[in-house]
């Protein structure tokens, strides 16, 4: 069964509703302080949210910055690196959240303590540039019971968010239209999570090797990242015998593959290494962000996921293996013609996926539309993006940055 659905979400978010009004009242008692942000990611313990959380310890001192953690892995996590940390779902956590002057998210309100979020200037740093319909844009959105209902309270919801930072122009406009937003609230900084994407390539090799364990130096890292299909199963979890096969190219080509399931994913992928002692697994358990090990990936091969967006910053190749185009698009809807996306490169076969990867030609090719994809869907490449966002904070918050 899988871990989350559109619809199990929006069935939790009605019967909330009490909390919620709760939420909304204390609010009117409680007063905000300025000096305290409140950093939360719906994956863990990562993303924008994490780099900003460093860049503002930095920056300024006499800010009091706590992450809220998912479980008690995460908070345990959150304080070895560091971190001050408490548990969202805590007495603490909501009260936390409801003082908060600032609170930054990346997935929604339920990042925080979503009860205590009501006057708080929110800061939104959504998790990667949309190419999937998202939020109003997307009617799978609203699946369950009362759409209506749930559009109504995701319409409102988005109507607290005080600035969503974007890479660019063309991601800005789609943020505007999934979260209902004027323009003034979508900004272009770039995106803080890609400021990880610019890490070193030793680095990033030796923080890989922790969670799948070593491998040679010289080997060539291919990772597989499919994208999440709201509960259906994965459409290109391997067979038997194309485990088998991807072993013996993997050889043959001393190449590494490792298989990153979506945290959210249903299909199998654990018979991988039973094949090949160079096919492992990357869970989310393991490496909740995948981004500061991007830099360690010689080709990434994906279908919709934003990580493409990420990844071709490092003007590498990149693979879509993608055999349910079709039915993925008429459910839940791009922002752009995939074959744009793609590059027309796509493919649906592991067979097709390993020819692709043992012809030099083919992947320049997809080196070239990474390239393009950078330059059409990044206006900074610079790694600075986490100080920008930081430097736009403070100016709305009326602070000299």
């Amino acid at each position: 069964m899988p871990s989350f659905t559109f619809a199990r979400g929006n069935a939790l978010k009605l019967l909330s509703a009490p909390l919620y009004a709760f939420g909304r009242v204390a609010s009117l008692f409680v007063q905000r302080r300025d000096s305290l942000w409140v950093f939360a990611c719906g994956s863990g313990l990562g993303e924008g949210a994490l780099e900003l959380y460093r860049f503002a310890r930095e920056a300024d001192p006499s800010l009091r910055l706590v992450w809220l953690a998912r479980n008690r892995d995460e908070l345990a996590e959150a304080r070895r690196s560091g971190l001050t940390a408490t548990l969202r779902s805590s007495w603490r956590g909501f009260r936390l959240t409801l003082r908060a002057q600032v609170i930054v998210v990346t997935h929604g309100l339920g990042d925080a303590n979503r009860f205590g979020t009501h006057g708080a200037f929110i800061l939104q740093l959504w998790h990667g540039i949309p190419l999937k319909k998202i939020q109003l844009d997307s009617p799978a959105t609203f699946r369950g019971a009362m759409p209506s209902v749930v559009r109504a309270l995701y319409r409102r919801s988005a109507s607290a968010i005080s600035l969503v930072p974007a890479a660019s122009e063309t991601a800005a406009r789609r943020l505007r239209s999934a979260f209902g937003l004027p323009d003034a609230r979508v900004v272009v900084t770039g995106d803080p999570r890609d400021d990880a994407v610019f890490g070193d390539a030793s680095t990033a090799r030796e923080l890989l090797a922790k969670s799948i364990g070593a491998f040679d130096s010289d080997d060539r890292i291919i990772l597989f990242a499919p994208t999440w299909r709201d509960g259906d199963a994965d459409p290109v979890v391997p067979r038997s015998d194309e485990w088998r096969d991807l072993g013996e190219f993997l050889n043959a080509s001393s190449s590494v593959l490792v298989v990153r399931p979506h945290p959210h994913s249903v299909g199998d992928y654990g018979s991988g290494p039973e094949h090949s002692p160079r096919i492992r697994i990357l869970p989310a358990s393991d490496q909740s962000d995948i981004n500061p090990v991007l830099p360690a990936v010689d080709v990434l091969v994906t279908d919709y996921s934003s990580i493409a967006f990420d990844f071709s910053l490092l003007g590498r190749p990149i693979a879509f293996l993608a055999p349910d185009v079709e039915s993925y698009t008429a459910t839940r809807g791009l922002y752009e013609p995939f074959p744009e996306f793609s590059g027309g490169s796509e493919i649906s076969t592991w067979a097709e996926l390993r020819t692709l990867l043992a012809n030099t030609a083919a992947l320049d090719q997809l080196a070239a539309h990474a390239v393009h994809l950078a330059a059409t869907h990044h206006e900074y490449r610079d790694g600075r993006n986490t100080e920008r966002v930081y430097e736009e904070l403070r100016t709305r918050l009326g602070e000299q940055p």
